[in-house]
């Protein structure tokens, strides 16, 4: 059966439908969940309340949009309103764009990404960094350079502009790379 098809289902109360729509998505919202909580308790809590939202506001999916776009943007709500409820010294400030990044102690960048993937020092140093990262910030990085959505859908999902998302993108992306380059520095 066509996703279209079971959207239409739900829509008209089918729990059958229901069913098989959270089992093929249920997966990708806990792990989109647990990339920006970073807690496995946090991550099904969202993933509930993600296709609690879902249920009860299914009729205002217009099909504009594909339904895993729909579902990211109620993860992104909902770790967001999660953050913003816990203190707010647990996440980094970087509002200050100067105090970013440190010009004269960037690492030589020539690794390519797979050998970093490979690396587990080094993908436990970024999970840290990304740890890190205030949640607004985290969600537009992990959108974007891990789950591979385009600028345009992550302004979509995160209700931002395309400058909004290239600001954040840019900034996030600048602070794993000192907070990166901290710890090598410190290591050696």
């Amino acid at each position: 059966m066509e996703e279209t098809e079971l959207i239409e289902k739900v829509k008209a109360g089918d729990r059958h439908a229901l069913a098989v729509l959270v089992k093929n998505y249920e997966q990708t919202v806990f792990n989109f969940a647990f990339k920006i909580c970073r807690n496995r308790d946090k991550a099904e809590h969202t993933m509930q309340e993600t296709f609690l939202s879902m249920i009860k506001h299914i009729d205002q999916f217009d099909s504009k949009s594909k339904l895993s776009t729909w579902l990211y943007t109620i993860v992104s709500n909902h770790c967001l309103m999660m953050a913003r409820s816990a203190k707010k010294d647990m996440f980094a400030s970087i509002d200050d764009e100067e105090a970013l990044i440190d010009e004269s102690s960037i690492t030589d960048w020539s690794v390519s990404p797979e050998k970093v993937t490979e690396n587990n020092e080094l993908k436990e140093m970024l999970d840290n960094a990304i740890q890190k990262l205030p949640a607004d910030y985290r969600i537009v990085f992990l959108l974007r350079d891990v789950e591979g959505l385009s600028t345009e859908e992550t302004g979509k999902i995160t209700n931002l502009t395309v400058p909004a998302v290239k600001s954040r993108l840019h900034r996030a992306r600048a602070f794993l790379r000192n907070e990166i380059n901290k710890v090598m520095q410190d290591g050696k």
